[in-house]
Formats: structure tokens, C-alpha cells, sequence
């Protein structure tokens, strides 16, 4: 794994160096004075967080000769959310200073420090506190702005450095959000084979890599996982941090999310669970996502589509004037819709297009076929590695009514241009059919009944 973490920091647009292992948090001030030599930095954290790593931090700083201002600490229980409005306050506190930022926390705080210090063009250092998400060491923040949810520009923190005894000792809520965030890279990374195979988006062979190779390793110990192992949690943490790296290496997002990251994506844009005390993590709502996308890969390989009829596919295959009121109606805001609608006809294929893209996927079926099998993981299975780590598993205990929940696998596919099996069944003519079957007598979510 350490290797696999030198080879993707080589690869990094952004981050210069990972220290990753137990009992490393006094490498923190070393690091810092290193990488930015004669700089004044502030450790920034919330109230969770400094009892957890802030002194400890801090300690490390002034004892590397790292000149210090006083520590921003965010009051309040629950820690603060990843708003704009919590950017802007952190902001504008840094603007009166002339320091970088070393964050103490795990995804909001990790976001919010992320893009505060890029609007005012600073590097900044993370110090992790949960195995909880991939961002990490990732570009960009998520971040709630004009009313939903959305990824705003920002580079990579410098350095990051994670201490897996504190990692294994994070809430079981945040290790299970860092369960689904991780399991999701294996549907996602089918989508990835799917996009390259049928020539919409090539597949990078070495960032692919960096997040497919240590990936099933990772998750071969939920119990270990939950129960605070610190050798279980090592391949969790680090496969997070290796994802992260991996989007700066390919500078997207694609090697770590696919369509289940848009199920999540979709329901964050509309508030899902933003109220909740503690708010539903990203991670929780991927993983349900993970389930959903996988139980519907299991339809879609039972199909023989090496004998899809390509011209009955092409002309049944909606026009994009013919499809854009069918969007309209299907529910979204009025902030969403826009956005369904611009990203939908950015992937809108042309009849010639379709057509190519279709034959390729009959004429070469048989192996990309083979080629998906092996990359999944049985929905089952994805679903009991999140159930012993306490994630969630049901829509229902997240709130969410069956026909919402249903008509997530076709709302998914509007809000992104990103190629998955989504696109794929719908351009198939296929979509429909496999998302019936799943809700059907015998099918994978009539097997799990709402609670009545």
C-alpha cells in the first residue's frame, strides 16, 4: 500500500507529500516546516476534533518551530455543515492573517478549509481524524451553495497526514460512511469499464490502479472495521487516501465515483437528510446508492445483449426535443432541472453515435461481460459488508418513500454527463425493464419490502 501511495503522490497535481500510519501525528509539525518553510499556520478544527487530535497537532507544530496563531475552532454541537456560509466565516477570519491553515477533521471541515484557503490562494494541510470519506486528498469541496449541494473548485491539500490508531477510534457512523464511499469504486469502476469499452471515456490503466488494485483487501474485514481494529482499518483509510490522489492524478472525479455516487449526488441536491441530528454523511447515502447500482448491474448481466436488436434500439430512442419534457416532468427544483437538463443534453447522443456505441456493445458483449463479472461483487454481499458496519442498507431508514426511491435510478442519470449503466440500459432501451424487475416479484427490492 505504501508503495501504491508514493506512486500516486508522483502522480498528484496538488499533494507533495502522505504520512500515513499509527501513532504519527508529531510528524505534522516536520512536515509543515518543510513544505512551507517561515510560514505561520493556524490549526483549524471543531470542538470533536481538537479533543480528539487539535492539541496533539498544535504540540507538534510549535515544537517543529512552526510560529502559530491562535487555533479557529468551530463551536456548537453538531460540528458545523459544509455550507458556503461556514467558508465565508472561515474565510474571512484567515484574511486578517497572513497563515495556512492545518485542518483538524474529517469531510466538512476537510471541504470547508479547502476552499476557504483556496478563495484566498494558500495551501493548506489536513490532518484526518476519520476513515469517514475520499476527499481527503481530492480536489475540490462539497459544498452547499445556492441551494443544493454542489463541487466547487479547489485544489488538494499540500499534505495530509493520517494516524490510523486515531482513524480505527473514529465514530462507528463515520467508518461506516467511509464503507460506502470506498464499497462504490467497484460499480463505479464497472461504469468506468463500460464508458472505455465503448469508446465515451478511455480508462486510465494506472490510475485504475491506485483504486481498483487494494480495493477488495480493504473491505475483506468489515467486523474488524467496526469493531475498531487498527490493522482492519489500515486498508480502509488508506484506500480512501489512494482514491483521493487518484482524481488529482486523472484531474476528475471518474476513477472513484460512478452512478452510485450520483444516487447520493442526487439526493444531497435535494436536502436528504441535511436536518438530520447528526446530518446523513455522503458515505451513508453512497452506499445505498452502491446496492442500488450493483442489484441492477445483476439485471443487466442477465441479459444477452450480444443479441440487442441495434435498429429497433435507435429508433425507439427519444430525439432530444422528445426527451426534454419527459425531464421536465419528472419532478426536479427549479435549481435541479436546470441542471438535468444541461447535463443530459451534454450526453445526448446523436443517431449516428448511438448507433456506433450500441453495435460495439452487442458485437463485443461476451467479454465486456466477463470483463463486469469480475469487477463486481454480488449486491448481497455489498450489502451485508455495510450492514455489519452499521451503514445504511434500506431507503427506508433513511427516509426515503418507495416511489422516490424507485425513480432515483432514472433521476441519477439526468444530473450528471458522466457515461455509466445507466446511460447505457436507457440507450439500450433496457432501463425501464431492469428497474422493474428489481421492484417485480423475485426481484432484489420486492425481496425487502418497505416497513408498512
Amino acid at each position: 500500500m505504501t508503495t501504491l501511495i508514493e506512486r500516486a503522490v508522483a502522480r498528484a497535481s496538488d499533494t507533495r507529500a502522505i504520512v500515513v500510519g499509527a501513532d504519527v501525528l508529531a510528524r505534522v509539525g516536520p512536515l509543515v516546516a518543510e513544505l512551507l518553510p517561515g510560514r505561520t499556520a493556524i490549526v483549524v478544527a471543531d470542538e470533536t476534533t481538537w479533543a480528539v487530535a487539535g492539541e496533539a497537532t498544535t504540540a507538534a507544530l510549535r515544537d517543529a518551530g512552526v510560529a502559530l496563531a491562535e487555533p479557529f475552532v468551530f463551536d456548537g454541537t453538531p460540528p458545523p455543515y459544509a455550507g458556503y456560509e461556514n467558508v465565508e466565516r472561515l474565510r474571512d477570519h484567515l484574511a486578517r492573517l497572513d497563515a495556512i491553515v492545518v485542518v483538524v477533521g474529517a469531510g466538512t471541515l476537510n471541504d470547508v478549509a479547502k476552499r476557504a484557503s483556496s478563495e484566498l490562494d494558500r495551501p493548506y494541510v489536513c490532518v484526518a481524524t476519520a476513515p469517514s470519506m475520499d476527499g481527503y486528498a481530492a480536489f475540490g469541496a462539497s459544498i452547499a451553495k445556492d441551494g443544493y449541494k454542489q463541487t466547487l473548485s479547489c485544489p488538494a491539500p499540500i499534505a495530509v497526514v493520517a494516524d490510523h490508531r486515531i482513524l480505527a477510534a473514529a465514530p462507528g457512523r463515520m467508518v461506516a460512511s467511509g464503507v460506502g464511499d470506498l464499497v462504490e469504486k467497484l460499480p463505479g469502476g464497472a461504469d468506468w469499464i463500460l464508458a472505455d469499452a465503448l469508446g465515451v471515456e478511455q480508462l486510465d490503466e494506472d490510475v485504475w490502479t491506485l483504486v481498483q488494485e487494494p480495493l477488495r483487501d480493504a473491505l475483506a474485514d468489515p467486523e474488524g472495521i467496526r469493531d475498531g481494529v487498527v490493522e482492519a482499518t489500515v486498508g480502509l483509510a488508506d484506500g480512501l487516501v489512494l482514491s483521493g490522489l487518484a482524481m488529482q492524478a486523472h484531474a476528475s472525479s471518474r476513477p472513484a465515483s460512478g452512478a452510485g455516487h450520483q444516487c447520493s449526488h442526487l439526493w444531497e441536491m435535494e436536502g436528504l437528510g441535511v436536518h438530520d441530528d447528526p446530518p446523513l454523511s455522503h458515505g451513508l447515502k453512497v452506499g445505498l446508492g452502491t446496492i442500488m447500482l450493483t442489484a441492477l448491474y445483476e439485471e443487466a448481466l442477465r441479459h444477452d445483449l450480444g443479441a440487442l436488436d441495434v435498429d429497433a434500439a435507435v429508433a425507439a430512442f427519444p430525439e432530444w426535443p422528445d426527451l426534454e419534457p419527459r425531464i421536465r416532468a419528472e419532478g426536479f427544483s427549479p435549481e435541479l432541472l436546470a441542471a438535468a437538463l444541461a447535463q443530459s443534453k451534454a450526453k445526448h447522443p446523436t443517431p449516428g453515435g448511438l448507433r456506433r456505441r450500441l453495435e460495439t456493445l452487442r458485437d463485443e458483449w461476451p467479454a465486456i461481460a466477463e470483463r463486469l463479472r469480475a469487477q463486481l461483487l454480488p449486491a448481497v454481499e455489498v450489502e451485508r459488508i455495510l450492514a455489519t458496519v452499521g451503514a445504511v442498507t434500506h431507503p427506508s431508514q433513511i427516509g426515503l418513500a418507495p416511489e422516490r426511491f424507485r425513480a432515483t435510478y432514472t433521476r441519477a442519470m439526468r444530473i450528471r454527463s458522466r457515461y455509466t449503466l445507466l446511460d447505457v440500459l436507457h440507450e439500450a432501451g433496457l432501463l425501464d425493464r431492469c428497474i422493474d424487475r428489481l421492484f417485480a416479484p423475485g426481484g432484489f427490492w420486492a425481496e425487502r419490502p418497505f416497513p408498512s
